[in-house]
């Protein structure tokens, strides 16, 4: 088979983020623009790609399977020694990074753009994943993006684009006298073979087996719907009713596939309904989660972690390996501090991005870590991982044969309470949050917040979070804004990199109550005084124009 050079010219703005590329389908569409970041990947990676072994999977949204044909070619055409691929190109993010962890890949990519909407009119993402299962570092995006600046040409072997990977199988070629294999596997096996060794099977069937206890898990028509129903069902022997919109679609069926109380709102009234002891929504590529309890008994993605790590010798993967420390990113609140100190193990604070986590697992310094954005996870990969988390908090309730609510709210007896929200502004434009984000910076400069009273509130200082990684030294700047009272409440403010165009505000509030008699208090209601003064404080509305925030968390 024969390998062709296309001319090109580069385009602008192709800088993968955290997350990787996000652009809407239509900017993918273009001539030579998906071949022109892949041909980026290949040459900021280098020779060391050669005869080596990537694996390659998304969530099943548009555009999906033209991306895994183009790379299919392009791989033959760069001396790649192997693809594995999942079967109709499905593989969710947490499995794609277990597989390259199993396989000892050199990495991956994964097609999608997480919890953003799919379909035609919705978006799609590129993102390289290394040789420890985890997202590209920042060295390795930037030179992706300089690539992208320079590049002239792609490589393209044309005769592969047929490649049939519909059903499991091994496939060989010759490309210009070098070996190019395509290994197809099962969507789940190896996921689901790993899930079996971290967590007690046999526990949690027996526990699924009482009537008493029902469950139910929401694919939202993404990527871990073959999941849910190969381990809820195939594995814990529970009914097919216990998982809904469970088929991978294209355009997720019309549906945001971003599990929280917005956009899974049909959920969260389903869950009211009382039929359900534990409900669980995963976004499109099924590293983020939301989990209900009975009544729709809402489970914060701070608190979560925190639980988790708190309970954490009810899953057998930790009480063999004890706990090596935890981390939280930066905006989640505290919660998961208070359990690190009480445990006795190193917390670290870390800017948004699971990267950051992926270092510190590595050096063997983390076994739990989460964000408030609902993403949960652990040293078992290095990614977040919804399906992970809702099997933790079923075997939390499998050991202690407990409700959703009684957990939380004896944690909250144990620990105090971190009250916690966020307030999204979606889709902003750039110019405006670019302006809030740096009269905030002004504030920091001039130090003229420091000591101001806002009702029962004083500023006690402000900063721009600033993180110097412990293991590698690097170091991440201007991480989002933190404002701190003198009680120990916080204000974070900071532009999020995962929509794919325009900017989006997040504003994160959070007040810590010790007080047995307000733990049970409204969240919105306790955190109003703190959402007022951010809104003033950030000048939101003057500045963009937004009187009402997209998603309240």
């Amino acid at each position: 088979m024969n390998i062709e050079e296309i001319d090109t010219k580069p385009f602008d703005g192709q800088k993968p983020g955290t997350s990787g590329l996000r652009k809407p389908v239509n900017t993918f569409l273009q001539d030579h623009y998906t071949e022109n970041f892949i041909q980026s990947i290949f040459d900021a990676v280098g020779v060391q790609l050669f005869g080596r072994t990537l694996v390659v999977g998304g969530d099943g949204r548009f555009f999906m399977s033209d991306a895994i044909k183009i790379i299919i070619q392009m791989a033959a055409a760069n001396k790649i020694g192997k693809l594995v691929i999942g079967v109709d190109g499905i593989l969710s993010t947490p499995a794609v990074s277990c597989i390259i962890r199993k396989k000892k890949a050199l990495g991956g990519i994964i097609l999608t753009a997480s919890h953003n909407p799919g379909g035609k009119d919705g978006d799609f993402g590129i993102k390289y994943n290394t040789s420890n299962g985890g997202p590209a570092p920042e060295g390795i995006t930037s030179k992706i993006y300089e690539h992208t600046t320079t590049i002239t040409n792609y490589k393209i072997c044309k005769e592969l684009q047929n490649c049939d990977i519909s059903k499991p199988g091994s496939f060989e070629y010759d490309v210009q006298g070098k070996q190019f294999h395509i290994e197809v596997i099962d969507q789940v096996k190896d996921y689901v073979d790993y899930m079996k060794s971290i967590f007690n099977f046999s526990l949690l069937k027996d526990f699924l087996s009482t009537n008493e206890f029902k469950i139910i898990a929401n694919g939202m028509n993404g990527v871990t719907g073959p999941y849910l129903r190969r381990i809820i069902c195939d594995e814990l022997g529970a009914s097919e009713e216990s998982i809904i919109n469970a088929v991978p679609k294209d355009d997720f069926a019309g549906v945001h596939p971003d599990p929280n109380m917005t956009y899974a709102a049909d959920f969260v009234e389903l869950m009211k309904g009382g039929q359900y002891h534990l409900g669980g929504a995963f976004d499109g590529d099924g590293d983020r989660n939301m989990i209900l309890g009975h009544n729709a008994f809402f489970v914060n993605p701070s608190d979560s972690v925190a639980i988790i790590a708190a309970n954490y010798e009810c899953i057998p993967y930790f009480k063999k390996a004890g706990l090596k420390g935890v981390a939280r990113s930066m905006p989640t609140s505290a919660a998961l501090d208070r359990v690190a100190e009480k445990l006795g193990v190193t917390g670290y604070e870390v800017p948004t991005g699971w990267k950051f986590f992926g270092n510190l697992m590595d050096a063997e310094k983390l076994s739990i870590c989460g964000e408030e954005s609902f993403g949960t996870g652990s040293d078992h990969i290095r990614e977040k991982d919804g399906v992970w988390a809702y099997l933790a908090w079923l075997s939390i309730l499998a050991t202690k044969k407990l409700s959703v609510q009684e957990v939380i709210e004896n944690h909250w007896n144990e620990y105090g309470r971190n009250f916690f929200t966020r307030y999204d502004y979606e889709n902003v434009t750039s110019e405006s949050g670019n302006e809030l984000m740096a009269q905030l910076r002004q504030s920091i400069n001039d130090s003229s917040l420091n000591g101001k009273e806002f009702g029962t509130y004083t500023v006690k200082n402000m900063d721009d979070f600033k993180y110097v990684d412990p293991i590698d030294e690097s170091v991440s700047e201007k991480q989002g804004i933190r404002i701190m009272f003198t009680d120990g409440s916080r204000i974070i403010v900071r532009l999020s990199g995962t929509g794919s165009q325009g900017a989006t505000v997040r504003i994160y509030v959070e007040s810590y109550v010790t007080d047995s008699t307000k733990l049970k208090d409204d969240t919105q209601e306790v955190l109003k005084p703190l959402v007022d003064i951010a809104l003033e404080l950030t000048k939101l509305k003057s500045i963009t124009g937004r009187t009402e925030p997209t998603v309240i968390t």
